[in-house]
């Protein structure tokens, strides 16, 4: 089966989950914040770490590594939390660090193959063939989805 490239460029904020990097579109990255205390909310899904007061507004916050079932996940002073806006909605993510903003060439973005494991497909726009490592693109509306399939409605 060949490769499926995507065409056109794009700039992408890259953070890291563990030992793998990972991009999110810069469109839907609103900010990204040092840590905070996040206070927990009974009665939500395990990925859902709990919700900041962020200048008056009530955010919540998803854990990614409770989602992709990732190890690790510790709070270190490098991990951030990245608000990013999805159907008008801010919700902030809990990740390891944040490292750049990239410009990447389409021609460098492969679509994922059926053969990929771990967090699946379903949650990836692409992967990105960079000089020293790969970056995994995310597509925030799919991973973002709680169990029920609803973003966040009823939360914060």
């Amino acid at each position: 089966m060949a490769e499926e490239l995507i065409e056109t460029e794009g700039q992408y904020v890259v953070f890291r989950l563990g030992r793998e990097v990972y991009g999110l579109e810069i469109s839907t990255v609103r900010e990204i914040i040092t840590m905070q205390a996040i206070t927990e909310v009974p009665g939500t899904e395990e990925c859902i770490e709990g919700v900041i007061n962020l200048r008056g507004r009530v955010i919540p916050v998803f854990n990614l590594h409770k989602k992709f079932n990732l190890a690790g996940g510790e709070v270190t002073r490098a991990s951030r939390i990245v608000i990013v806006e999805v159907d008008g909605t801010s919700i902030g993510m809990l990740v390891d660090g944040v490292s750049e903003v990239v410009k990447i060439a389409g021609d460098l973005i492969e679509q994922p193959s059926g053969l990929l494991c771990g967090i699946g497909e379903d949650y990836l726009t692409g992967v990105a063939k960079m000089t020293d490592n790969l970056v995994i693109l995310l597509d925030l509306n799919k991973v973002l989805r709680i169990a029920d399939g609803n973003v966040f409605e009823n939360i914060g």
